[in-house]
């Protein structure tokens, strides 16, 4: 047996079980629009979270929706306007913590509170300090946690959302009706990222598709799996079950904070993650570089900063992306079949992605070149840590504070959504 050989076989056998065996992951079956959500009225759900615990007799649970911001001006007036023209029948408060803004984040966001009419209560809290040994956001998220929770009668359920995220006004009617009728402690939408500029239509849509081959979302949506994952742009906690898991001071040095959440509520109970059309991302990447920043800033955290982890992940990029292509085009044995036969469930696989971005699937064929750019960003990510220069956001360069990933039994890396959160390496 050659090498060649071999390097074919075990190319076409690691696409075989990608497409196969992670659940299918690349079908995107798992979306927010499949769900059968009762009409509007107070007495189609129960009381309280799936335990029992908190709202009014008859009534739909209270909900704080927590949104850590930090120079948000381009869309914070969107972000909140969109919360408060949610349709949900019962109590929504909104708290948003602004974490050293100097734009006037803030002032925009009051303003298009007092614009919109809601009926949704907008508190803004000014950031603390941070604290030594949390991350930025997760500082301000507890801050306004603890606002939350100040009273008698606090939430039953917490909705963690970004400062870039606009909703549908359907959506937290339609997030606690999962966790109701399906007794979830965590429902996570994975939001609609733009996907605009030629960077974003390039990158994005593989962005996505690595996430769900990295945390297939069937199997995170399964009681029964270990595999555990959240889209920190928007969950709904179940905050009972966050108590119990220990709460954010949990995960208070997480970079990667929302599948450090996940995992930790998983432990509580059933959680789901799904795409959906009704979270929208405002944030921009015009240019490739605002992506590759995105990128590089948790990229090598996903590999527990693991110098050996990194090399692993390189050879098996050239292995499932390169190797492939090159046996196809060049080698007319046996190899050059497996290669073939590999480059087409490559393709294949990252079709349905483009289409659901409403892109042509005939972008799939650029996954070999994407993937060769992500493996180069990932390295980059490592250059940046070992320079201190690592997790940067903001002005803050996180990663030197924060504890190495836990990593799922079969995976070698983790995944996150853009923005104020992590990123997946493929």
């Amino acid at each position: 047996m050659s090498l060649i050989f071999l390097i074919g076989l075990i190319s076409l056998a690691v696409w075989v079980v990608l497409v196969f065996a992670r659940s299918l992951f690349w079908l995107g079956l798992e979306r927010d629009d499949m769900a059968v959500v009762p009409a509007n009225r107070p007495g189609d759900l129960p009381s309280g979270p799936a335990h029992g615990h908190g709202g009014l007799e008859g009534g739909w649970p209270s909900v704080t929706a927590i949104i850590p911001a930090r120079n948000e001006a381009d869309g914070i007036a969107q972000v909140i306007a969109s919360l408060g023209a949610q349709d949900y029948p019962g109590a929504l408060n909104i708290v948003l913590v602004d974490d050293g803004s100097d734009d006037g984040t803030a002032d925009l966001a009051r303003h298009a509170a007092e614009s919109s009419g809601s009926t949704a209560a907008l508190t803004v809290l000014t950031g603390a300090e941070l604290a030594p040994g949390w991350t930025g956001k997760l500082w301000a998220v507890r801050q306004g946690i603890a606002h939350a929770q100040e009273g008698d009668f606090p939430p039953d359920y917490l909705w963690l959302t970004d400062a870039d995220i606009a909703y549908a006004p359907d959506t937290l009617t339609r997030l606690v009706t999962r966790a109701q009728t399906e007794k979830r402690v965590l429902v996570s939408l994975m939001a609609k990222l733009r996907c605009q500029s030629w960077a974003e239509r390039a990158f994005i849509p593989a962005f996505i598709y690595f996430f769900q081959m990295l945390y297939p979302f069937g199997r995170v949506n399964d009681s029964g799996s270990t595999v555990a994952a959240a889209a920190g742009g928007c969950m709904l906690v179940d905050r009972q079950a966050l108590a119990r898991a220990g709460g954010i001071d949990s995960i208070r040095d997480a970079l990667i904070d929302d599948c450090a959440l996940g995992r930790r509520l998983k432990t509580q109970g059933s959680i789901w993650l799904g795409l959906s059309d009704r979270a929208v991302s405002l944030r921009a990447y015009d240019k490739v570089d605002d992506i590759r920043r995105m990128v590089i800033r948790s990229a090598y955290a996903q590999l527990n900063y693991s110098p050996a982890l990194l090399a692993g992940t390189v050879l098996g990029m050239l292995l499932t992306y390169v190797a492939p292509v090159l046996l196809a085009l060049f080698n007319r044995e046996a190899a050059g079949i497996f290669g073939a036969l590999a480059v087409g469930l490559m393709l294949a696989s990252f079709a349905p992605i483009q289409v659901f971005y409403r892109l042509s699937p005939m972008r799939a064929v650029t996954l070999p070149l994407i993937g060769i750019v992500y493996t180069v960003w990932t390295v980059d990510s490592a250059i940046q840590h070992w320079m201190g220069r690592g997790g940067m956001w903001k002005g803050r360069a996180q990663a030197q504070h924060v504890h190495p990933v836990q990593v799922s039994q079969g995976q070698a890396v983790t995944g996150q959504q853009p923005g104020q959160n992590g990123t997946p390496t493929p």
